[in-house]
């Protein structure tokens, strides 16, 4: 179904564009849990421009996918709601003729980026998408939304790097994150659909153990919290009580500045996962 404005599909596939929610949404998808939270910033009345997707492929597969318009061109809802659908249309299109869901996944991004780039309005969006199989995840990703990997413990597994010239500094150590949180800089982005350079980030595949867990987000989470505060809060517990503590978390340093905090005002959304078989 999707959220705000549109319904279509199983509750095993999901559109969320330009919401609003008050709370995070559940979703059963084979293998495991998700929980989905997108809302637009407190600091605009213009529609949220960020979009989320849970997707099955094949009864096999659950794709999840956050993209994040961005703010400072023109039309970047337009932009974030195209690669969610492109998506949607290009892994219903695997699933019904049994294709491979990695080609439906690159292809769907390619076509997406000709689809905004031909509309000549400069807009653009990122996007990370999450492909998950039994017990493996590989990762796409174009710009600085973002994936994580943890286990119970708290064991980081696995960080995508911005795309941005933030990112890379604090990937290569010349930034700790702290530095990075704080960078003048940090909104800068150097990737993403809507340029005819767009390159995909292809990850590798991943083991995913049971009760580990995935947090692919936009940086209105990514901005407003520590890496080991977003762990801390979800790395164990019920996952919709995770996601409620991202969500009180996130907005509340938001709406209520702290020099010693990350702060930054933006459409928030955030999709979790956590292996249960």
């Amino acid at each position: 179904m999707v959220h705000d404005l549109v319904m279509s599909g199983t509750p095993a596939n999901e559109l969320i564009i330009a919401a609003n929610m008050d709370a995070p949404v559940s979703v059963a998808v084979p293998g495991g849990e998700v929980a989905v939270f997108s809302r637009g910033s407190p600091d605009k009345t213009t529609p949220n421009e960020d979009c989320a997707a849970v997707l099955s492929v094949h009864d096999t597969m659950t794709v999840l996918a956050v993209a994040d318009g961005l703010g400072g061109s023109r039309e970047g809802k337009e932009a974030s709601e195209t690669v969610v659908r492109t998506l949607s249309e290009t892994l219903a299109q695997a699933t019904a003729d049994r294709s491979s869901p990695r080609s439906a996944i690159l292809n769907g991004l390619e076509r997406a980026n000709q689809e905004i780039l031909m509309r000549g309005t400069g807009s653009a969006t990122t996007v990370v998408v999450a492909a998950i199989a039994g017990d493996f995840l590989r990762v796409y990703h174009v710009g600085d939304s973002g994936l994580l990997q943890f286990g119970q413990r708290g064991r980081l597994i696995h960080q995508t790097v911005a795309h941005s010239p933030v990112g890379f500094a604090q990937a290569g150590g010349m930034l700790s994150e702290e530095e990075a949180l704080f960078h003048e800089e940090r909104h800068f982005v150097s990737n993403t659909l809507g340029n005819a350079q767009m390159s995909i980030e292809v990850g590798p595949a991943l083991r995913l153990k049971r009760r580990d867990t995935v947090v692919l987000a936009s940086d209105g989470l990514l901005d407003n919290l520590r890496l080991e505060e977003i762990i801390e809060r979800t790395r164990a517990g019920r996952l919709a009580a995770c996601a409620e503590r991202l969500q009180s978390t996130a907005c509340y340093r938001m709406a209520t500045p702290e020099s010693a905090q990350p702060s930054k005002a933006d459409d928030l959304t955030f999709v979790l996962y956590r292996r249960t078989a």
